[in-house]
């Protein structure tokens, strides 16, 4: 009997340990997750706010950098004569300003205002230069010269910086004529 009754105890006790094992009760689990889902989702929306702030910079710094990036103004294609050397030489000549891109306007406003003015001080400036300087591989000399015209005409911003950033000369060919 003592195996008997050592068997009905222990299923007698296998069947009352569910009953005595008792869990959380169910509202108190569902509120749990749904404290731990609504963490979660506001952490996830606070994270994906976050890229649109630093977005918004990032456009304004790309604004910014627009406004700084140079473009090409042309300022003069023609033919210059100079006739230092005793013969009369022909130049064909392209100069084109990099300005800064919130420049641009003023500084096509300028060139189209004085564009005679403009056009008259480079042909002087090339009418009175040397064989030698217009002969130069970087067109070092005539090319300061005509910066400090172009300045002289154009001049700076509220800032002080000059509106002309540099000039290029892309063409500048001779031709002796006679």
């Amino acid at each position: 009997m003592s195996n008997q009754e050592a068997k009905g105890a222990a299923e007698s006790g296998a069947e009352q340990a569910p009953a005595k094992k008792k869990g959380l009760p169910l509202p108190i689990v569902v509120g749990a997750l749904m404290a731990v889902e609504g963490v979660a989702v506001f952490g996830v929306v606070k994270m994906m706010s976050a890229p649109k702030q630093a977005e918004a910079s990032h456009l304004a710094g790309a604004d910014d950098a627009a406004q700084q990036a140079l473009v090409e103004v042309p300022l003069v294609e023609d033919r210059f004569q100079n006739m230092q050397t005793g013969r009369v030489w022909l130049w064909d000549v392209q100069i084109v300003l990099k300005v800064m891109s919130k420049h641009e306007d003023h500084v096509a406003f300028v060139l189209a205002s004085r564009e005679a003015e403009m056009k008259e001080g480079v042909s002087m400036l090339f009418r009175r230069a040397s064989h030698a300087q217009l002969k130069e591989p970087g067109l070092e000399t005539i090319n300061r010269q005509i910066t400090a015209y172009i300045q002289q005409v154009i001049g700076t911003d509220a800032e002080g910086h000059p509106y002309v950033e540099r000039v290029m000369i892309p063409r500048c060919k001779g031709m002796q004529v006679d």
